[in-house]
């Protein structure tokens, strides 16, 4: 094992892939010479040279459509666009011509390709440049989706997503940047769509993903001290989701609880509950509550995104109080 941030892991991730596989390359803004905008792919350029690490122009458009021809003709990119804020900007190519094309082709055409970007709020960015948009690629058939919450799952989430044939939109959590976590030695996959429990409890269940699990985490240990005790579920992968996992763990609780940092409105926790409302509705024994951002822009001001964002305290006071 080996303590490495969260930053250090993506690029641990992706030196393991390219060293592995030839067919991988990266694109993007600012991630040759630079190291990235967040300091995540520092000495690849070094160690793998100019054309398989490849700095582009500021052009959302091109960095995706570079990468959907480059995976249609055998390769592997790694596209990383700055900001998921980002992927507005580009959309169509994502959600029309990415996600759709391996079907459309009836699988003569794959499209082996990840798209890396910065997700989330907690630095001060504003509206345009701190959104958690996770939920808009969950709801785009064709993709799969995943945002890990420590440096292990970024360098073994990463790897798989890398070796995986359909797309995969890669969250990394702006504000986990700088978390540090112990991360396996030598080679480390991780499986896509597999949940992962960070804490068992008897009384209700959090489902949590990316920033919010170690917030999650907090109030459980919070609300151990008060006698609630509480299971954390880290989902990891919206799709594929791990419904399984999140389902046998409220079979035993029969108290659910999401805990999202995207807008409230068609939140990925939406989705989590109806799944469990159709399976186990009559094994609840309350409300499925979900604990989410308002449905507004991020503000900028710190206090007031403080305000905004799901926070232990919030987490916390809403079980601790629910009948």
């Amino acid at each position: 094992m080996a303590e490495l941030s969260y930053r250090d892991a993506v690029a641990a991730g992706l030196a393991q892939e390219m060293e592995r596989d030839d067919t991988v390359y990266m694109i993007g803004e600012d991630i040759a010479a630079a190291g990235g905008v967040f300091k995540a792919t520092p000495g690849l350029l070094e160690r793998f040279g100019p054309r398989r690490v490849r700095d582009t122009p500021i052009s959302e458009e091109a960095i995706t459509g570079a990468a959907m021809g480059a995976a249609m003709t055998g390769l592997r990119p790694v596209a990383e666009l700055m900001f998921s804020d980002f992927i507005a900007t580009c959309w169509d190519i994502i959600a029309n011509q990415i996600a759709k094309t391996r079907y459309m082709t009836d699988g003569q055409i794959t499209l082996p390709l990840v798209i890396r970007t910065a997700n989330g709020a907690g630095s001060r960015f504003g509206a345009q440049h701190s959104q958690s948009l996770e939920n808009w690629a969950m709801a785009v058939p064709g993709l799969k989706v995943v945002a890990p919450s420590t440096p292990a799952d970024v360098k073994g989430l990463l790897a798989a997503s890398i070796r995986d044939d359909d797309p995969v939109m890669f969250f990394e959590h702006k504000s986990l940047y700088a978390t540090k976590g112990d991360v396996p030695d030598g080679e480390h996959v991780e499986e896509l769509g597999v949940a992962k429990v960070r804490r068992e409890g008897s009384d209700a269940t959090i489902v949590a993903l990316a920033a919010m699990v170690p917030r999650a985490l907090d109030a459980a240990e919070r609300l151990a001290a008060d006698g609630i005790d509480c299971t954390v579920i880290d989902v990891r992968s919206l799709v594929p989701l791990d419904t399984q996992t999140i389902l046998g763990s409220v079979r035993s609780t029969s108290r659910l609880y999401t805990v999202e940092e995207n807008p409230r409105l068609c939140g990925w926790g939406a989705e989590i509950a109806s799944i469990v409302a159709e399976e186990l509705f009559y094994d609840l024994d309350g409300p499925i509550v979900r604990i989410t951002t308002p449905h507004v822009p991020l503000p900028a001001a710190d206090a007031l995104e403080d305000a905004t964002l799901p926070t232990v305290e919030r987490i916390y006071q809403t079980i601790k109080n629910s009948d």
